[in-house]
């Protein structure tokens, strides 16, 4: 969620305050740059926190459903 809200405070600034995106920071690099850089790494970090609460408590669901349900294939997919 914390990802969503930087892309929106980016997209944001990058429409309403042009003044401050072009704003040097530090060699020759602007802010509108250095946080459109920083969008890399807070996207990876979004991505592996969601992986992970996925595996650690969506996973387990989905198979409990699974073994738990009539649709749910023959016996060999029912143990996976």
């Amino acid at each position: 969620m914390a990802a969503l809200g930087y892309f929106t405070l980016f997209l944001a600034l990058s429409a309403g305050c042009p003044g401050l995106m072009a704003r040097p920071v530090t060699g020759g690099l602007s802010t509108g740059l250095v946080l459109a850089l920083s969008q890399l790494p807070i996207t990876w970090l979004a991505v592996a926190l969601y992986e992970r609460t996925a595996r650690r408590y969506v996973d387990p669901l989905a198979r409990r459903v699974n073994r738990h349900s009539s649709w749910a294939g023959d016996e060999q997919e029912r143990e996976r």
